[in-house]
């Protein structure tokens, strides 16, 4: 007679680790390294939090393989064993309850942030993500790719020898690994690319390598997309044949997640069947069709799960061997435990939705917005049990808006390599800054406005062509207009790239109201940018406010004349 399977029942792994319990805690970007990208005590204390779970396993944040290009701010990242001792204390706060522990590794090639990275980011292709004011990656070469195969080893022999119990290798979520098996971000033509099997070449070999790095005896998982969710990219069925490849390996576990940053199904926006919606997780269905085809690997599902009934009915009928909860364990640390133990039925769990018009969430933008939003809103909730505070449900999104600007904009510029006196680095500080703002914040924002049908009085766009391109380049400014023409600031003179393009070819468009007026510009160096940008304010009783706000942003300001000409 079999046995009935339950939340509570134990499972023992291929390479003979034990789970407690099915329920996992799955990976939550941190974001609390240290300046010099080691885990300090906030990532202890959070961990401590959850290492008193009740979980069957524990998984940890993305931790990088190369410190030269993050997915966010304040990841870890290990090399080599310079920090092994804060990697050990690490380890041992999560093991309150004697749960294994597992650390997520990860590159996040295309989707490095650009505020963290020196010089252009790295994909299997040159291909630009669709996301507003993100730059077009470098394409990788194939000594490169193998340099990033010998990190990931690396990285997981070292997780080994700090005490965790197994390394979950990241090809999910749009990060590297997920790229190479993308048809969209991967058009190689050489080995790496082109059929299902040369794009599964990559992740096979990092798997490869990572087991002969940890030996046997060590966990070690994959997290793989069901689909990206994009037209014409990575599908289900080629999903099923990546399973069926891997499942050859000496894998331990199989998690299925979907969708990227361009289609967040991750962050709870994908599309959903009603029988989907009944079973609440997202992936379920498509783990059901990769059973057989995983061989006896176990499979993990995570996203979408609330319910204890819906999780106990997912393990009980073998859907899946291993229920996920990532975003809830956030608002309740505890949460594993709370299920099984003290019959809580359903996960407390908070999304975030923008104060938009409802034909906004039918837009791509709005949607990627909102997910984006939603996770750095459960970021803040890490922070703050990092920093020993309780969670705080009832946080207000315009918060979390200010902080993600914080952590991206600020706090990732902190240290500026290559320059070398106070005053330049605070000049390149600004720089930077300024552009993050007008690359993540004002672009994007003026833009979804604008498809909305609102228009702002200080904001406009303005009309360039590009330098190397020779295409039209269109950005939001600030500009104050006339009977002839108008003035606009260059927050960084002939420094930023509109003002570059300037300089190459004077005649530009711009909008006034909803016309778009042509003109010459011209840099005007012995203007009084400081009185210029007073007159800015849409009243005088702002023109202090509105020139506080142009000093902020600025480092090297230059005032630019736009003569009408039509």
């Amino acid at each position: 007679m079999s046995q009935t399977l339950t939340l509570s029942t134990s499972l023992t792994l291929p390479s003979g680790l034990t789970l407690p319990n099915r329920i996992m805690k799955a990976a939550l970007s941190e974001g609390l390294a240290g300046d010099d990208a080691s885990p300090d005590d906030r990532l202890e204390r959070l961990y401590e939090r959850w290492g008193t779970g009740g979980y069957g396993l524990i998984v940890t944040g993305n931790v990088m393989v190369d410190r030269r290009y993050l997915g966010e701010p304040g990841n870890v990242v290990i090399e080599d064993e310079r920090h092994l001792d804060a990697l050990k204390r690490w380890a041992g706060a999560a093991r309150g309850d004697g749960a294994p522990v597992w650390m997520q590794i990860n590159h996040p090639g295309r989707q490095a942030n650009p505020l963290t990275t020196d010089g252009p980011v790295v994909a299997p292709s040159a291909i630009r993500m669709s996301i507003p004011g993100l730059p077009t990656p470098r394409a990788l070469t194939e000594s490169e790719i193998e340099d990033i195969v010998t990190r990931f080893a690396a990285t997981a022999a070292v997780a080994k020898a700090a005490g965790f119990d197994g390394v979950q290798i990241h090809g999910a979520h749009g990060y590297l690994l997920s790229q190479f098996l993308s048809p969209l971000a991967n058009q190689r033509t050489d080995r790496w690319g082109g059929s299902i099997e040369n794009r599964t070449r990559f992740a096979l070999e990092v798997v490869r390598a990572v087991r002969s790095a940890v030996g046997p005896g060590f966990g070690v998982g994959i997290k793989l997309n069901s689909a990206d969710f994009q037209r014409g990219g990575f599908t289900e069925d080629e999903s099923r044949t990546v399973v069926a490849t891997l499942a050859a390996e000496y894998l331990d576990l199989i998690e299925i997640s979907g969708g990227s940053y361009e289609s967040p199904a991750m962050m709870g926006r994908p599309a959903v069947s009603d029988s989907t919606r009944a079973r609440e997780a997202y992936f379920l269905e498509y783990a059901v069709t990769v059973r057989d085809l995983a061989a006896g690997i176990p499979l993990a599902v995570t996203g979408g799960f609330r319910s204890r009934s819906a999780m106990a009915d997912a393990v009980a009928d073998g859907a899946c061997d291993i229920v996920g909860i990532g975003r809830p364990t956030v608002i309740t640390p505890t949460a594993a435990d709370e299920l099984i133990t003290e019959g809580l039925s359903t996960l407390p769990a908070q999304r975030s939705r923008l104060p938009l018009p409802a034909q906004a969430s039918t837009i791509a933008s709005v949607r990627s917005l909102e997910g984006a939003l939603d996770l750095q809103w459960h970021t803040d909730q890490l922070h703050r049990l990092g920093g020993g505070q309780e969670p705080d449900p009832r946080r207000p999104l315009w918060r979390t808006a200010v902080t993600t600007v914080r952590r991206n904009g600020i706090d990732a510029l902190r240290r500026s390599r290559g320059v070398t006196s106070a005053d330049n680095r605070a000049v390149v500080r600004k720089f930077r800054f300024e552009r993050a703002v007008g690359r993540y914040v004002a672009n994007p924002t003026v833009a979804l406005l604008g498809r909305l049908g609102v228009s702002t009085r200080l904001a406009t766009d303005l009309e360039t062509t590009g330098r190397k391109s020779g295409q039209p380049r269109t950005v939001p400014v600030s500009a104050a207009f006339d009977e002839t023409g108008a003035w606009i600031i260059s927050q960084h003179g002939r420094r930023s790239g509109w003002a570059i393009n300037v300089a190459a070819e004077p005649r530009v468009r711009i909008r006034q109201g909803d016309v778009w007026r042509t003109g010459t510009a011209a840099f005007v160096p012995d203007d009084d940018v400081q009185s210029r940008a007073r007159t800015f304010a849409s009243r005088p009783a702002f023109a202090g406010l509105t020139a506080a706000g142009f000093r902020a942003l600025q480092s090297d300001p230059m005032s630019v004349r736009i003569t009408f000409v039509d």
